[in-house]
């Protein structure tokens, strides 16, 4: 980030530190920023930008092109964590070198793939929970970004691994309230910093995943239907190939009919297919398979 120029620029329109951060932030907060380098929060940062007729952008045109190739392979490795390639997440994410991150979105983005993926192949609790603090304690501190909401995803999916139901339930809680409030609004949660379908795709299926496994099965199905219902309006269908696994598993232990499940497990292989996602495939079929021998579906997730 160049700090130099946004130095530059305020002292070229004659405005001191004390005028700067009035209304906005503490001396204290401006100062750090301008000599040690401590970027405050994106909001903050925002408006100190925008008082001086600035964007944050325009303090990371230095690195323009390496922040746009940055931005590039981290939106494709999370769009490879939802197919569940989860072997070229990690081999993309240790290619990232941490320094290289100026923008707090791509830090925020980084973070938060990297403390997702550990929470998913189960690294040890104090390396996801580490990842996941540079986010609510840091980058994001006053919670105001989409991510801060993907964290508790994580954090749900950790504790639930954990078997830790008390506090997988809380995150769980707090992103399902999250999603009731965004479909009630969705204009306003697009006026949100780094919000797009696919992470609120992620929330809505996670959660719908959790609640399956706890036997909530009726909101499960909720979120599954809603979620489907959203990649069909917006196009957005590396979700659906799992949603409808989470479907046809539903309808299984909710005792549907079996021509119901038969042509749930028919749409998960169609929409696996269509999706390249062989992972779904596969899990598709020990599906079928414990389903027509009446087995126990406790350890199959989606």
């Amino acid at each position: 980030m160049d700090i130099a120029k946004f130095v530059q620029r305020r002292k070229s329109l004659h405005i001191s530190q004390v005028r700067m951060c009035e209304g906005i932030c503490t001396q204290s907060t401006l100062s750090k920023f301008e000599c040690g380098g401590h970027v405050p929060s994106l909001k903050i940062l925002s408006k100190l930008c925008a008082r001086i007729g600035l964007t944050i952008d325009d303090l990371n045109e230095s690195n323009k092109v390496s922040a746009n190739q940055l931005k590039e392979d981290l939106d494709s490795l999370e769009r490879e964590l939802v197919m569940e390639n989860y072997q070229k997440v990690l081999k993309g994410l240790s290619a990232i070198d941490e320094k290289q991150l100026d923008s707090m979105l791509l830090k925020m983005q980084f973070y938060y793939l990297r403390g997702l993926m550990g929470a998913l192949i189960n690294q040890p609790p104090e390396e996801v929970l580490y990842d996941f603090s540079q986010i609510l304690n840091d980058l994001d501190e006053s919670h105001e970004t989409i991510f801060t909401q993907l964290v508790y995803v994580g954090s749900g999916v950790m504790y639930n691994r954990l078997q830790q139901a008390d506090r997988a339930n809380f995150y769980f809680k707090k992103v399902h309230s999250f999603i009731r409030n965004v479909l009630k609004d969705e204009q306003l949660y697009f006026n949100r910093v780094g919000d797009n379908y696919l992470r609120l795709l992620t929330m809505i299926f996670f959660t719908a995943s959790y609640y399956n496994s706890v036997g909530q099965l009726k909101a499960s199905q909720k979120l599954v239907d809603k979620g489907v219902e959203m990649c069909s309006e917006h196009h957005v269908t590396y979700f659906l190939p799992r949603l409808k696994f989470l479907a046809a598993k539903n309808a299984i232990e909710e005792k549907e009919d079996q021509a119901v499940v038969d042509r749930l497990i028919n749409e998960v292989l169609a929409f696996a297919r269509i999706n390249d996602n062989q992972v779904i495939e596969v899990k598709a079929a020990a599906l079928n398979t414990r389903y027509e021998k009446g087995e126990s579906l406790a350890d199959l997730t989606p």
